[in-house]
């Protein structure tokens, strides 16, 4: 049962969202949101082309397109996280266990930024990879949530589902797998293949690249799958459009990502893209819960922007917190130089840049595997439909 929020400002009933349909909140909100916000890929990887044809150093211009990713989407989206967790007193009772084991990734991070800042690009990769697709995956279940007693037929049973996860889940590795094949996988100046076993990697002109057609062989299955599914259902008269186009945009975008040259760039076009549906996701859902009284256990603050009609509070409070980064960041930078001055400027730059910002990214993915799993919000406003 909702209890009413504290002290928490009324909102009027012209005011209240009211989700449409089969969409998680309007069909302008969804396309503009979650779906055509797409066109961002493509803008950190024009920019920094732009900057390296204008003459600027192609080092200076990829790390002029991270610190300009971080201070818009990167950051306030990573710290909006904590508006639902630690800074949320009902979710730190709920888990508690959680909260208090999130001090243990600092650590790990800033040892392996000193010790091998290779392997933890490396996890960094693969772990950024598993967070981006489990939050596709996760609108996917918001999209099938708000179809509960509004859609027949398969689009909403285990094998629709599984089919869906299929897809999503192999779309981004075929052709960074061929990268990988090739011993050509490289974030920045860090060559990450130096931590990948050799198991991998294909030696010898002609020798078979298994990794390469094993995952091009599982996301070609889904892919057909997904397909025919979709035209069951289109034949059916029940294929749940917003749901369908969402996740055909998100497999097609990830699968081609990998392809570019830079990859450090091409992925915070991905970042940019997956930055910007968090924070209205997450803003939304926040607004959702001010309506259902649910944030009597909040900062008053976040309570009181929550209600606000536009989320630009919500935001800047998320992205104030950036602060903290800044400060981590030129620390540490400082400090490589005194400890291992023989470190270039480059290298010193994303050994701090990488500190300051993994030590709260991945606390974010930590706790994102938790907040993936709560569909309450959106359920409430489904109830009432069904």
């Amino acid at each position: 049962m909702s209890v009413t929020a504290v002290n928490s400002p009324v909102i009027r009933a012209e005011e209240r969202i009211k989700p449409e349909g089969l969409w998680l909140r309007s069909r302008n909100w969804d396309t503009f949101y979650m779906t055509m916000s797409v066109f961002l890929v493509p803008l950190p990887y024009l920019v920094y082309l732009l900057g390296v044809n204008l003459g600027i150093h192609d080092d200076v211009a990829r790390n002029g397109v991270n610190l300009v990713v971080a201070l818009l989407v990167g950051g306030p989206h990573m710290y909006a996280t904590f508006l639902r967790t630690a800074l949320d007193k009902n979710f730190v009772k709920r888990y508690p266990m959680l909260i208090r084991s999130s001090i243990i990734i600092p650590i790990v991070v800033v040892s392996l930024a000193f010790l091998n800042l290779s392997l933890l690009l490396t996890i960094f990769f693969f772990w950024a990879s598993i967070h981006v697709l489990h939050q596709v995956t996760y609108v996917v279940e918001l999209y099938n949530h708000r179809a509960t007693g509004k859609v027949k037929g398969s689009a909403v049973t285990l094998w629709a589902r599984l089919i869906d996860y299929a897809l999503i889940l192999t779309c981004l590795f075929p052709i960074a797998a061929l990268k990988i094949s090739r011993q050509d996988f490289r974030i920045g100046t860090n060559d990450l293949t130096k931590v990948i076993p050799d198991f991998f990697f294909t030696k010898n002109p002609g020798e078979v690249p298994w990794f390469f057609l094993l995952m091009a062989g599982l996301f070609g299955v889904a892919l057909v799958a997904f397909l025919i599914k979709s035209y069951i259902e289109w034949r059916g008269g029940y294929i749940h459009w917003p749901k369908t186009i969402f996740i055909l945009i998100s497999a097609l975008v990830a699968a081609t990502m990998p392809a570019l040259d830079n990859l450090d760039t091409a992925f915070q076009g991905l970042n940019t893209w997956h930055s910007f549906q968090y924070l209205a996701l997450t803003f939304y859902l926040i607004k959702l819960r001010e309506q259902s009284g649910d944030l009597n256990g909040a900062m008053p603050t976040i309570r009181k922007f929550a209600a606000d009609k536009s989320s630009a509070r919500l935001y800047m409070f998320s992205a104030s917190m950036i602060l903290g980064s800044l400060v981590l960041g030129f620390a540490v930078y400082m400090i490589v130089g005194i400890v291992d001055p023989s470190r270039s400027a480059n290298a010193r730059f994303d050994t701090a840049y990488y500190t300051a910002i993994l030590c709260f990214l991945w606390i974010h993915y930590y706790h994102d595997h938790f907040l993936f799993t709560d569909f309450e919000a959106i359920e409430r406003q489904t109830a009432p439909a069904a």
